[in-house]
């Protein structure tokens, strides 16, 4: 079983999980729950264990793209790996990060991932401390993202990213809910992926809001869906 949330900000808004576990006792480290971006928990290498504990008491496998809140200095110190056919940082055994521009192949399903995104309040963040460059993808990752689509048709059973492309952006939910209501470098990049890639559906977080958008996009925060529904 695989099932998509939105951001968890470490502990902030991680106690939807504890509640989803306790209502589904039949889940198991076979299963998958994925945050779209905002994970939050890699933050201080100073409390990671205590962060990360809470995840790890979990009875399914975390994975995450990430989102523009992370610490990247410290999750880079996590080595590169291959995890279903795509680039992953493994930071435990049932908590691991899906890396930009990678297709995956889970359960049988393909599910496309890009993480990042602007942060809009960078400028009441320390770059090294709260805030990172990083946070934007690269073109480096997008030609890599497209590389890889290009090798199963440009066509996924799912795109997962932090962000949204600039026609998602456009819907009323999220013009209301986004505090910037322009488009952002990594929706320009989406908006490229989407324009030559076709997914069933296209699940987001960013945005603090749920939301299925026409018969394409979901914006989740704090609901757990199943990938597919």
């Amino acid at each position: 079983m695989i099932y998509v949330t939105g951001d968890t900000h470490g502990l902030q808004d991680y106690y939807k999980l504890h509640i989803f576990a306790g209502e589904h006792p039949e889940l198991t480290e076979d299963d998958y729950v994925i945050i779209a971006g905002d994970f939050g928990a890699v933050w201080d290498s100073y409390t990671l264990v205590s962060d990360l504990k809470p995840y790890t008491e979990l009875p399914f496998t975390v994975l995450f793209v990430d989102g523009n809140h992370e610490n990247f200095d410290l999750l880079e110190t996590f080595p590169v790996e291959e995890w279903h056919g795509g680039k992953v940082h493994k930071i435990k055994p049932n908590i691991i990060h899906l890396m930009r521009g990678q297709v995956f192949e889970i359960d049988g399903k393909t599910i496309f991932t890009f993480g990042g995104a602007t942060s809009i309040d960078k400028f009441m963040r320390r770059e090294g401390l709260s805030w990172w460059k990083q946070e934007l993808p690269t073109y480096e990752e997008l030609d890599e993202g497209i590389a890889n689509l290009k090798r199963y048709g440009n066509k996924v059973d799912y795109i997962i990213t932090h962000s949204c492309s600039e026609r998602a952006l456009a819907y009323p939910q999220i013009r209301s809910s986004a505090t910037l209501k322009v488009s952002c470098p990594e929706s320009q990049m989406l908006s490229y992926i989407e324009e030559n890639a076709e997914c069933r559906r296209w699940y987001f977080g960013h945005f603090h809001i749920d939301a299925e958008l026409g018969d394409k996009y979901t914006a989740l925060y704090q609901n757990i869906v199943r990938l597919g529904k």
